[in-house]
């Protein structure tokens, strides 16, 4: 793979798992030719998205933001490919649903900034933070036998 190659963290949040869209967003990525390295189901903590959400603790919107996301299970997930921060995040949209284009997973999905669907790391640092915070067992490598298809 070229040497933009990287890794995101994406997370769905209670609100997507809820409503059914998981499938939906797990295909999006695969189809645009994204390697799935690691998933899983979690009921987090306030403490643990205290850390996840750290950079935003002294907004006036952080302790709802932590009840929601505490409120139901995520879908944490680590993509792999070229430049997955960057298209991951224009994949997902605008923060603000109703900025997002339509085909954005948010411009399709969701209406309210506090309801959006799903999280993007917004750097490479930030996504590794985020890996290594949600998957501390670590993910799993294999050879994506399409790529050779999907990447020049």
């Amino acid at each position: 793979m070229a040497g933009n190659a990287e890794r995101t963290y994406i997370m769905v949040k209670p609100d997507g798992v809820q409503r059914g869209l998981v499938g939906n967003i797990v295909g999006r990525f695969e189809q645009r030719g994204f390697k799935l390295v690691a998933l899983k189901l979690v009921h987090a903590t306030p403490e643990h998205l205290e850390k996840h959400y750290a950079d935003l603790k002294g907004k006036p919107f952080f302790p709802g933001l932590i009840k929601y996301m505490a409120a139901g299970p995520v879908v944490a997930m680590v993509w792999e490919g070229l430049d997955a921060v960057k298209t991951g995040r224009a994949m997902l949209g605008a923060t603000n649903p109703l900025a997002s284009a339509p085909g954005t997973i948010r411009g399709d999905f969701a209406l309210a900034v506090g309801r959006n669907i799903c999280h993007g790391s917004d750097s490479v640092e930030n996504a590794e933070k985020e890996i290594k915070l949600w998957f501390p067992e670590g993910t799993v490598q294999y050879t994506n036998d399409l790529a050779g298809w999907i990447f020049e």
